[in-house]
């Protein structure tokens, strides 16, 4: 079962593309990552599907349901954890659970005080007095508390110090391994979520680049490090067929990073080297998005 899909989705702000004919889809039970730096279009496609903007083209579905036309009905079964901790200052922990136990019927007021009292956040302390880090793991323990079918995450742990970051992850392993609860999420954070997504999305000026489980993403990119031999880099025989994504000339020979690899079009690029043949190592999450979409530059603002 799709739990949720956006289908040639796009967006615009005046003349500006913001999202430009993406689609995807999570089954049940998955857990996928959008990546992309920002103002790749991430937070515009979170917006689209929790119905808070209307996309200018395509559809976005939760539950095969549009979230523009059902809101609020989709939403009692989603739980989500914006990019800014956001709830009224005044309100404490304590007063948050209550007013939002009235909307749901499957609130689970114990659970959400056992986490609170994990996550050593004071219940009754107002939430405009609590660290930047409390406040995610207050959110993230109100997203949690109705027992959501999907958990929206837009990138939850940005700004948050490394031991808040570890403990709201934590926590998210925990209620997948207990529930098996869908989750999206949006991150900067590649390397603390590499060990739980199922499924990984990579935004770059609004164009989805690629779409691919996780595992076979690793299995197909890896760093081909070459001795020295004297020819172009750009043109090393057999490289080509790797489908290289980089390729740079060092003081010590050649390194590449190759989209296509397998272990026979790479047994042909070795055997054609003799004793220069190069050196294969796997890279992580974090080398794969950053070899997709270029090392950012300065700051860009605020994410679209």
């Amino acid at each position: 079962m799709t739990v949720l899909a956006v289908e040639e989705l796009a967006v615009r702000y005046g003349d500006r593309l913001a999202l430009d004919d993406v689609s995807l889809a999570v089954p049940a039970g998955a857990v996928y990552a959008l990546l992309g730096l920002n103002g790749a279009g991430k937070s515009s496609l979170v917006r689209c599907l929790l119905g808070e903007q209307r996309p200018a083209a395509g559809r976005a579905r939760i539950f095969g349901r549009d979230p523009w036309k059902e809101r609020a009905s989709i939403l009692a079964e989603v739980g989500v954890v914006p990019e800014e901790p956001d709830a009224p200052p005044a309100m404490t922990a304590r007063q948050l659970s209550r007013f939002c136990a009235s909307l749901y019927p499957s609130w689970d007021e114990a659970g959400l005080r056992e986490r609170l009292e994990r996550f050593a956040v004071p219940q009754d302390l107002p939430f405009g007095r609590l660290s930047k880090g409390q406040k995610g793991q207050v959110m993230l323990s109100l997203a949690l508390a109705p027992s959501p079918r999907l958990l929206v995450l837009d990138d939850p742990t940005l700004g948050l110090d490394p031991l808040a970051r570890r403990s709201v992850f934590g926590e998210l392993i925990g209620e997948l391994a207990d529930r098996g609860t869908t989750v999206f999420l949006t991150t900067h954070d590649l390397a603390a979520v590499e060990g739980i997504v199922d499924r990984v999305g990579i935004l770059k000026a609004g164009k989805l680049l690629l779409d691919e489980e996780l595992e076979s993403l690793k299995r197909r990119f890896r760093r081909l490090s070459f001795a020295p031999a004297g020819e172009d880099a750009g043109r090393t025989p057999g490289l080509a067929e790797l489908a290289p994504v980089a390729v740079a000339a060092r003081g010590w020979g050649v390194e590449a990073v190759v989209s296509g690899y397998d272990e026979e079009r790479f047994s042909l690029l070795r055997s054609g080297r003799g004793a220069g043949a190069p050196e294969v190592t796997s890279l992580s999450l974090e080398e794969i998005f950053l070899a997709v979409v270029g090392r950012p530059g300065p700051a860009q603002g605020e994410s679209v």
